[in-house]
C-alpha cells in the first residue's frame, strides 16, 4: 500500500504543475467558468493528496511504524478540520453536527494530524450509520489530565456480542444492510 500511495503522488504533482501553468496569466487569461473548473481541479487534487497521505498512515499503522509527534495543540482546529472534512456527507443526509467542548479541555499534548485523522474517521462512520435528519454529537472533556473525545450518533449501534471484534481486520457485522467494514 505504501508503494501504491507513493506512485499516486507523481501524477498528482503533474496535475498540480499543469494547473499552475494554466493559472499563469503569461500563458493566457481564463474566463470565469475556466477559473471555476481550475479551482475544482485544485480542490480535487488536494483531496487526492490527503487520501494518499492517509493511505501511507494506514500502512504505517498496520506495520507498527507510525510516528507520533506529540506537541501542545489547540483542540478546536482538530475538531473543525474533522467536521469540515465530513460536511458534505452530513449535508447530504441532513445531519446536524453538534460540538460541545469542555473549556478546561481546549488544549492537549497530542499529534494533531493523527488526532484529526482518527476523529475524521469516527465522524464519517457516524454519518454513514446515522439516519437522515438526525444529529451527531462531538464532545470533549478533561478526564484525569487527558482530553477525551467522544462521537455519538443515532444509528443502530453495534450489538454487544460484536464489540470485541470491531478492531479485527475486515470483520463485518452479520446482516448489516451496508455490508460495511468495521
Amino acid at each position: 500500500m505504501g508503494t501504491v500511495s507513493h506512485e499516486f503522488k507523481t501524477p498528482i504533482s503533474s496535475i498540480q504543475m499543469g494547473v499552475q501553468l494554466l493559472e499563469n496569466e503569461k500563458v493566457g487569461l481564463l474566463n470565469s467558468e475556466q477559473k471555476d473548473l481550475i479551482n475544482g481541479i485544485k480542490d480535487d487534487t488536494d483531496r487526492l493528496l490527503k487520501i494518499t497521505g492517509e493511505l501511507l498512515n494506514i500502512t504505517q499503522v498496520e506495520s507498527g511504524s507510525i510516528q507520533i509527534n506529540l506537541l501542545p495543540s489547540e483542540i478546536k482546529p482538530i475538531i473543525e478540520y474533522a467536521v469540515n472534512a465530513n460536511k458534505s456527507a452530513a449535508d447530504n443526509k441532513n445531519i446536524q453536527i453538534a460540538i460541545e467542548m469542555d473549556e478546561n479541555a481546549s488544549t492537549a499534548v497530542t499529534d494533531s494530524e493523527k488526532s484529526a485523522w482518527v476523529l475524521t474517521n469516527l465522524i464519517s462512520n457516524a454519518i454513514r450509520y446515522s439516519y437522515e435528519n438526525s444529529k451527531i454529537s462531538i464532545k470533549t472533556e478533561r478526564e484525569n489530565n487527558q482530553v477525551k473525545f467522544s462521537v455519538s450518533d443515532t444509528g443502530q449501534g453495534i450489538q454487544s456480542q460484536y464489540l470485541k471484534k470491531i478492531f479485527e481486520r475486515y470483520f463485518r457485522i452479520p446482516g448489516t444492510k451496508k455490508k460495511a467494514l468495521v
